[in-house]
């Protein structure tokens, strides 16, 4: 057991879902695996391990916000020896043409985020995805007909900013798609334990088109079926 996770040693699989709502870990343990089993409860944080098309996968809430996900995912790692490791959220567009509803798969994450300033390396980090698991995932998406595009995301500290819409602009002046809070914390964590890492997001809202209305709180816990089958799908093609 770890500090945060109170799962024994081979409850939790190689291969992990990872929602920040706990909630949505329970509707895919309950949706979508077979036999389910609860490993941990710990702060109401829920994870359960099943099998999707006869393979062990597991999935687990992590949080919101590169801190809570830093918790989680550095303990599967290390404690529990996940190997790989897809975290499925929702997001903000930074581009006209990304629509509420549609999918991300980031293959590299900018961010905003003091985060690697802890590891005081001198120069900057790059926090890419797994190529593996982005061409997996790329290709599983045109074979299911799952409207979903490749490209690179932002990972923010704050959810709530002045200027939103004129920093999404600037971004996307250099090919960024989407944001959220979480990615960067996953990538350099899998970079370095030697891991595998990838994000996919629904984008809850689009930041440059504010009168497409965005994702409701039920849609955001429950309607996301299309990121979750693309996740599992992409998890047991490794």
């Amino acid at each position: 057991m770890s500090d945060h996770i109170n799962a024994k040693p081979g409850e939790i699989a190689e291969r992990i879902l990872l929602p920040g709502d706990p909630l949505r870990a329970k509707y895919i343990a309950e949706n979508y695996l077979e036999n389910a089993v609860c490993f941990n409860e710990v702060r109401g944080m829920y994870g359960y391990t099943g099998t999707y098309k006869g393979v062990p996968v597991s999935v687990m809430g992590t949080g919101m916000g590169v801190p809570s996900i830093h918790i989680y995912a550095r303990e599967l790692m290390t404690e529990y020896d996940v190997k790989t490791l897809i975290r499925i959220g929702t997001g903000g567009s930074y581009d006209l043409s990304l629509n509420v509803g549609e999918l991300v798969i980031s293959k590299g994450c900018c961010y905003t985020s003091s985060f690697m300033e802890y590891a005081d390396l001198k120069g900057t980090f790059s926090a890419v995805a797994d190529h593996g698991l982005v061409y997996k995932a790329e290709k599983l998406a045109e074979e299911m007909n799952i409207p979903a595009r490749v490209g690179l995301t932002v990972c923010n500290d704050l959810l709530y900013f002045d200027n939103k819409p004129e920093i999404a602009k600037q971004w996307n002046k250099y090919g960024v798609i989407g944001s959220e809070q979480e990615a960067v914390a996953l990538y350099a964590l899998a970079s370095q334990f030697r891991t595998k890492a990838l994000m996919i997001m629904s984008v809850a809202v689009n930041i440059l088109d504010l009168d497409q209305p965005p994702l409701s709180k039920e849609e955001r816990e429950k309607e996301l079926d299309n990121m979750i089958k693309l996740a599992l799908e992409t998890a047991i093609a490794e």
